[in-house]
């Protein structure tokens, strides 16, 4: 099991035909995804990397059978293009560009809910069901099967935890690099919920950062949900200033809102293991979990 993709998903990549599209779709055809079509308006017919390429998502879904699309466009054109996939009937959208306009978010969000359509980012390294599907721009060699979800709003910090846990013999049911825009889709509290109906997880490791309240609104619900499964949980950025934006356009405190103090209490008092050094991640997960 795992949650939102699996070996039998039908992979459609927006961008296909670009630089960065052809790059990282080489790299998940390599790790086995099952990449079934590309999107390039204008391009359709053409083929890369052994995949077709379609002008349109809708003629792409209709000719393929695609359901989960990973887009790498210009941010200028992101947010349609995400849009446009909900509307060809695609039910997970995984955005891995940055620099998307707040405001075309705030649109493009509220067309792909209107829809029934997920989505993973925007600003994100995408995610992986080890072994069985690699969407986004991760190493692969770093993740391997096994009992322990990840969710992070960092790229770079997921796959330091990985590579811990990996070490340490534990290996992954699912990981999700949520993103670290102020306007995300699926967050903490959505992909909790999953990972708390997925058979294969036993335990999630949560990694925040300062900024927002999603980490608050994950410790309530899993203080309120009585969660059933031991979490443990990272948050990055304690050091930043006030008002210092740092990596995230998410991850900036703002008077008293936001403070990496207050999401790591909110956490404990919902009974979440916090992790305080990073390099002993993998460990603590670890020896906490040693029958």
């Amino acid at each position: 099991m795992s949650i939102l993709v699996n070996a039998d998903s039908r992979i459609l990549v927006q961008g296909l035909t670009g630089r960065e599209g052809q790059f990282h779709a080489r790299q998940m055809l390599d790790y086995g995804t099952n990449i079934v079509a590309g999107c390039t308006p204008g391009k359709g017919g053409m083929e890369v990397l052994g995949v077709p390429v379609f002008n349109t998502c809708a003629e792409a879904v209709k000719a393929t059978g695609a359901d989960v699309s990973i887009i790498f466009v210009p941010s200028a054109a992101a947010a349609d293009s995400a849009c446009a996939a909900a509307a060809a009937g695609i039910k997970l959208v995984v955005l891995i560009t940055e620099h998307i306009p707040v405001l075309d978010m705030v649109r493009a969000k509220a067309f792909l809910n209107a829809h029934g359509t997920r989505l993973i980012g925007p600003n994100c390294p995408g995610i992986i069901t080890p072994g069985a599907c690699k969407l986004g721009i991760m190493p692969g060699y770093i993740f391997k099967p096994g009992p322990i979800g990840l969710v992070s709003r960092s790229g770079t910090l997921t796959y330091e935890a990985t590579y811990q846990l990996t070490c340490q013999g534990l290996g992954q049911s699912t990981c999700v690099g949520i993103g670290g825009d102020p306007v995300p889709g699926l967050y903490f509290t959505e992909i909790l919920e999953l990972f708390r109906d997925d058979p294969q997880t036993e335990a999630v490791c949560l990694i925040g950062e300062i900024g927002g309240d999603g980490e608050e609104r994950a410790a309530a619900y899993i203080r309120e949900s009585r969660y059933p499964k031991p979490v443990f949980g990272f948050i990055a950025g304690l050091t930043a200033p006030k008002g210092k934006r740092m990596g995230h356009a998410g991850a900036i405190i703002s008077g008293s809102k936001g403070r990496g103090e207050d999401k790591i209490k909110a956490l404990e008092s919902a009974g979440v293991t916090i992790i305080h050094e990073l390099g002993r991640f993998g460990e603590t997960v670890a020896r906490s979990l040693k029958p």
